[in-house]
């Protein structure tokens, strides 16, 4: 399946120079060189992965990412800036950015990374697992073993976030920005309250697949164990 792309870049050479090494790897790509060309391309095709640059010429990337998730909260966001400092970067994931990769940057690396977030196997059949836990993405059933187990519609979003981040920590930041929206009255307390209600009826058997990351976040694990 040819996966499609948006990069939303005003360097023109830059632009021209990954489009071409998207290109040449099996991918549909486009560029917009400013904020709302980029927003519209994205209502136009649908993108499954948009490449967004923080410092554009018409709109901060902090505005074109908010507006993105607001028309598609599932689409895939990569941060793509010349800004490297553990500030920026945290700054970046922190809104809820699925990545963040640094200019210049390795081919290589990118291909990855895109590869990462993008792997079918994840989604094969619209399923989600991580050990003996399942989550049909069509029916929304969720089993652990052969228990089945249900869920409010938040603690349902809020298990598909943390298995299509699979071992990876998602900051409390980053989980109210996906799963509430960023509602500024919602306090980030909100999230540990969702956690402890999912561990009580994710992790009610060995391994436990939810864990904590103290001072950071939150985090589900495959373990060899499971």
């Amino acid at each position: 399946m040819q996966h499609t792309i948006v990069l939303i870049e005003d360097d023109k050479e830059i632009g021209k120079y990954i489009q071409e090494v998207l290109i040449q790897n099996g991918y549909d790509c486009y560029v917009e060189e400013t904020g709302t060309a980029g927003i519209n391309r994205c209502v136009q095709i649908k993108p499954e992965l948009v490449l967004l640059d923080l410092h554009l010429p018409d709109i901060p990337g902090t505005d074109v990412f908010n507006k993105l998730k607001e028309l598609d909260p599932e689409i895939v966001i990569i941060m793509f800036t010349s800004q490297d400092t553990p500030e920026s970067i945290a700054r970046g994931l922190n809104i809820g950015a699925d990545d963040y990769i640094t200019k210049p940057v390795d081919t290589n690396v990118l291909l990855a990374r895109l590869k990462a977030r993008l792997r079918s196997p994840a989604h094969a059949n619209n399923k989600l697992q991580v050990g003996d836990l399942t989550v049909d993405e069509s029916s929304h059933e969720i089993k652990r073993g052969d228990r089945k187990i249900q869920l409010s519609a938040q603690e349902y979003k809020l298990l598909v976030f943390l298995m299509q981040n699979v071992n990876r920590v998602l900051t409390r930041e980053m989980i109210l920005s996906r799963i509430w929206h960023g509602s500024p009255d919602i306090e980030t307390r909100v999230v540990d309250v969702y956690i402890g209600y999912l561990r009580k009826k994710i992790d009610f058997k060995e391994p436990k697949l939810i864990h904590s990351k103290r001072g950071f976040g939150y985090m589900i694990k495959q373990t060899l164990e499971s």
